[in-house]
């Protein structure tokens, strides 16, 4: 009787487990598109007097911002790129803020004609932000990443989406080359199409990407804009996004905007909205490894958020957003603890002889197929880029894939440790491969 009381515990463990890993990863984006193609599109509540006392003109004034730290060899293609956009100029100020930079990014950022370059004591990049606003003369600001190059029309698409008075945040769409000298947006091909991944030639140098983010972003950005045609949006990022002035939020320096801006507007009643015609572009992490150590940096800045920030308070949140903030949000950073329970559970069923005893057997198979994957992925990837052969990578694609989703899903645990052991810093650096190779050195300090 004991023994049987133990694999009953066992097996809610370990199927419970699984129910929400499958949820968070399958079945939450399938509930939103059955909910999406029976409700169409869903009306808006209408807007509250302080939302309705500020509408927006016909071309509102717009403040891009560029948070920079040591980008002298993007900065001016940046600056260059923000300036071209198809918004009136006039209408338009681009500020660059400079954190703490040992290099000529604000002379770079200067001699490209940014109409304010701030020269900041480091501090992170929230803080950078938040200077950059407090001098901002723009109805709407909108932020973006040093290396990222907008649309021309990527502005006039984001500043659209406060028509709506109810919008607080908006965001665009990234995408993700590898090409140090990919053209400017070409007008067919996979990017054209609206894939979030954009993988033309290979990274400096020849060697042979690896890194699978685009396959994870295509998924992220057809559940963003199913939780953003509903709703509200869970997260944003950080290469593409824009909020009214009076709506903008002073966070933590710790806490990204990424995250907790759309979560922390739909409590103030406002909507956070995803652009898909507001499209950018970034290199991309071209390796696992580096995708790993990136993920990892970033879940430091996440886990803040989750515990501290007040994600997990419901105060404010409607009851389906807060579905969605359950679904999306705090199962997914669950995800690494589940397979781990769900792991130890499928060995202890198997090891006592609990039925259906082939079932749990095929259970942890399955596990212990993708660990191994995930392994075998790992020699595929440090071959395929030491032999520079991407054939290597594309025939072995599979392996890659578990290498990644299993790296990607560590890095949420590894994020959560690294953040109790020593806290999180503010500031940060760029992520391997993500500006050119011939980055000239910052000067010592």
């Amino acid at each position: 009787m004991k023994l049987h009381n133990v694999n009953v515990a066992l097996e809610i463990v370990f199927w419970l487990c699984a129910a929400l890993i499958v949820w968070t990863q399958l079945g939450y984006v399938a509930a939103l598109a059955a909910l999406a193609r029976l409700r169409g599109r869903a009306p808006l509540a209408p807007a509250t007097a302080a939302q309705a006392a500020a509408p927006m003109g016909q071309t509102p004034s717009l403040s891009l911002i560029v948070a920079a730290h040591d980008e002298q060899s993007v900065i001016a293609a940046k600056v260059a790129n923000a300036l071209a956009l198809d918004y009136p100029r006039e209408r338009l100020e681009v500020i660059v803020a400079c954190d703490g930079c040992a290099d000529a990014t604000a002379q770079g950022a200067r001699e490209a004609g940014a109409d304010l370059v701030l020269e900041l004591p480091r501090g992170g990049k929230i803080r950078a932000q938040d200077a950059a606003v407090e001098r901002a003369r723009g109805e709407i600001v909108a932020f973006s990443d040093a290396n990222a190059l907008w649309e021309p029309d990527a502005a006039r698409a984001l500043v659209d989406a406060f028509a709506g008075p109810r919008v607080g945040y908006a965001c665009g769409q990234v995408r993700f080359f590898l090409d140090p000298h990919l053209p400017d947006f070409p007008s067919a091909g996979p990017a054209a199409a609206g894939s979030d991944l954009a993988v033309q030639g290979s990274t400096s140098g020849g060697a042979t990407p690896t890194n699978q983010e685009g396959l994870y972003w295509r998924y992220e950005i057809a559940v963003r804009a199913l939780e953003s045609r509903l709703a509200s949006i869970t997260a944003g990022n950080g290469a593409i996004y824009a909020t009214r002035r009076d709506t903008y939020l002073v966070v933590d320096p710790i806490m990204g905007h990424d995250l907790s801006f759309p979560f922390n507007m739909v409590k103030r009643g406002w909507r956070a909205m995803y652009v898909p015609g507001a499209r950018a572009r970034e290199r991309m992490v071209p390796s696992i490894a580096g995708e790993l150590a990136r993920k990892r940096r970033m879940m430091s800045h996440t886990w803040p958020i989750v515990l501290q920030g007040g994600m997990l308070s419901p105060r404010g949140y409607p009851p389906g957003y807060a579905l969605m903030i359950f679904s999306h949000r705090v199962l997914r950073y669950l995800t690494p603890f589940l397979h781990a329970l769900a792991l130890a559970a499928n060995v202890a069923l198997v090891a006592l002889g609990a039925g259906p005893h082939a079932l749990y057997v095929a259970t942890l198979a399955a596990q212990l197929v993708l660990l191994a994957a995930a392994g075998l992925g790992g020699v595929v990837e440090v071959v395929a880029r030491a032999a520079r052969i991407p054939a290597i990578a594309k025939a072995a694609r599979p392996l890659l894939i578990a290498r990644y989703y299993v790296l990607t899903t560590a890095s949420i645990a590894l994020g959560l440790l690294d953040w109790l052991r020593h806290g999180t810093a503010a500031t940060w650096e760029a992520a391997e491969g993500t500006r050119p190779v011939d980055t000239p050195p910052a000067v010592a300090r």
